[in-house]
């Protein structure tokens, strides 16, 4: 529904462009990026709700959510043993499995994005490296009976990924769209989970237009390899990145591409000072993250063919990192003492 504070500019927008929420609308996917998890455990964290102390999946799945998504990297923090240990407790709680595969060994984003250490330097030895060892990360996951349900390839490839080799080099597309198809195919000779492509800057017409345009080529990667895009939209990173802006962008990428589109990563912060945000009324506080929320959903409800399917917040448990990447001090909807915050309700509302 729309937030009481949703800006009169964005509400015409909306009516402008035909959009109605149905009161009837709910998104499929009502996620959590929750990586850091185990990790937080290991370091004695625990949290409660309500005063009783939970594992912090189960807090989530009380409030709403049914989705989780958890990081893959080649090697280090977040290599394959611990993601096939997170992915059984995903499971278990009932949620659908989203793994994010970074093709790295460390954080992939459209700042870096590394080949990973021993892996071939030449784009057919990437095609065949990506192609076995995607099929070797869903058998994984198969073989403990915790099978992938979306599979993530790559983390905001926006300039592409295992560089140099797949930079995205004067809008010549033709390797990364290689490695992509080589990795889908991968994935697709063991299971068949739902292929996602995820970008960042989900509200920028102009960047989704061109990546979208150019990576589709023949005999490499096609629009019948995806079954899902995903974007990234936060607040604090460019003032442009606006919900008129995400509207815009997200409608004409569905009618583009005609795939089910997803909020893939977001968050809004609990507190924050110094920092001039993409939507400045909204509140900086627990009920302004369900706000931001709510108006996302928003956003998604009013996309053609029912595309809009999905909201994830990222790491919104992570204490100890509570700025989440930004120059807001705290975007989580725990405290510091790990007990939830008002927000925690968002999954409920979306």
């Amino acid at each position: 529904m729309l937030s009481p504070v949703l800006s009169f500019k964005f509400l015409s927008f909306l009516l402008t462009a035909g959009a109605v929420v149905s009161p009837a609308f709910a998104l499929t996917y009502k996620a959590a990026d929750i990586s850091s998890l185990p990790l937080l455990e290991s370091q004695g964290i625990s949290y409660s709700d309500s005063g009783t102390t939970k594992a912090f999946e189960d807090i989530l799945t009380d409030h709403g959510a049914n989705t989780a998504r958890i990081r893959l990297w080649t090697s280090g923090q977040y290599d394959l043993d611990y993601a096939l240990a997170l992915g059984k407790r995903v499971k278990a709680a009932g949620m659908t499995l989203v793994v994010d595969m970074h093709f790295s060994d460390t954080w992939a984003d459209p700042g870096a994005q590394a080949i990973p250490s021993g892996w071939p330097t030449t784009l057919d030895g990437l095609n065949t490296q990506v192609y076995e060892y995607t099929a070797s990360v869903v058998q994984a996951f198969a073989d403990q009976d915790t099978d992938i349900d979306i599979l993530q390839v790559g983390n905001e490839i926006n300039n592409g990924f295992l560089w140099p080799v797949g930079v995205i080099d004067d809008s010549d597309f033709s390797p990364v769209s290689q490695m992509l198809h080589s990795a889908i195919n991968g994935a697709k000779s063991v299971a068949t989970p739902k292929i996602m492509i995820h970008l960042a800057d989900g509200w920028d017409d102009s960047e989704m237009s061109w990546w979208f345009s150019g990576v589709f080529i023949q005999g490499a990667l096609s629009t019948d390899d995806i079954d899902m895009i995903g974007v990234s939209f936060y607040p604090f990173y460019n003032a442009d990145a606006t919900l008129t802006a995400l509207t815009t962008s997200l409608t004409n990428l569905a009618n583009d591409v005609g795939k089910p589109i997803v909020v893939a990563e977001t968050n809004w912060p609990e507190a924050c000072s110094g920092v001039t945000l993409s939507e400045q009324s909204i509140a900086v506080s627990a009920a302004g993250q369900d706000t931001w929320i709510e108006d996302i959903e928003s956003v998604l409800a009013g996309l053609p063919d029912s595309l809009g399917q999905g909201i994830f917040y990222w790491e919104p448990g992570w204490i100890g990192n509570t700025a989440l990447g930004s120059g807001c001090s705290d975007n989580l909807i725990v405290s510091s003492s790990g007990a939830t915050r008002s927000s925690v309700d968002m999954f409920t509302h979306m």
